[in-house]
């Protein structure tokens, strides 16, 4: 099996499947840490952030947000990659372990579903501000905020590359 059979067999896109590999992880007594995001264009940032969650636990699920999900938070002109092409550079990491997708406002629902030991998200928010805060808590789950890395953000890339296009002209 090649390096692209891997990657390809971490983005999972039926919700029984979804569950069936996470029951076994937990039969297994595994870890299973929660991250979500857009991953529209991956930079040291998200790189950073995707290992610090994985080191939280023994397994990484990575929600990616879908196209029509990224418009309806970031603009008509997001997102820059497709779905396919952000899952398929999220599950070439070696940190991720799956990657699934979600189409709502929020991954309340998916959260709901996969029901994490561990939600990780960037340190750019509070832990009692994170969406599924208050789901984790319930049944013991742990809310973990991870330190930003100053300097990146997808928004900052486009907006410097608009910028050297039209100095350009």
């Amino acid at each position: 099996m090649n390096h692209t059979d891997t990657a390809r067999e971490k983005i999972v896109t039926d919700p029984q499947e979804m569950l069936s590999r996470i029951a076994a992880w937990r039969r297994q007594g595994l870890t299973v840490v929660f991250t979500n995001g857009c991953f529209d264009i991956l930079h040291a940032g998200h790189v950073s952030c995707l290992a610090q969650a994985a080191d939280l636990g023994d397994r990484l699920i990575v929600a990616l947000n879908t196209d029509a999900s990224v418009r309806r938070l970031k603009g008509p002109s997001r997102p820059v990659n497709p779905e396919g092409a952000r899952a398929s550079v999220i599950a070439a990491l070696e940190s991720t372990d799956m990657v699934v997708f979600f189409d709502t406002p929020t991954p309340l629902e998916i959260l709901q579903q996969i029901r994490p030991d561990i939600l990780a998200k960037g340190g750019d928010y509070k832990p009692e501000d994170i969406v599924g805060y208050d789901l984790l808590h319930s049944y013991g789950g742990r809310v973990v905020t991870l330190p930003f890395v100053e300097g990146y953000s997808t928004t900052g890339i486009i907006r410097r590359m608009t910028d050297q296009e039209l100095q350009k002209k």
